[in-house]
């Protein structure tokens, strides 16, 4: 998919992602979530078309950051 806008994408999304980088291949965005809003956030996404080359957790004292390349 590539480059994605980060406010149209936070405009079809559940949760609030933040960007944390981008290239003409690969948009990595982050977001702060327990684990059902993670599982809501990918069901959602993967809904819209969105293709996820890697999800990555890492778990932060009241919750999981999630870091995703897509």
């Amino acid at each position: 998919m590539g480059q994605v806008n980060e406010e149209e994408i936070n405009g079809m999304s559940p949760l609030h992602l933040e960007r944390d980088g981008v290239d003409t291949a690969v948009t990595q965005f982050s977001v702060h979530s327990d684990q059902s809003g993670l599982v809501g956030l990918l069901r959602h996404l993967h809904g819209l078309g969105f293709v996820f080359l890697s999800v990555n957790c890492e778990q932060q004292a009241n919750s999981t950051l999630l870091r995703s390349d897509w």
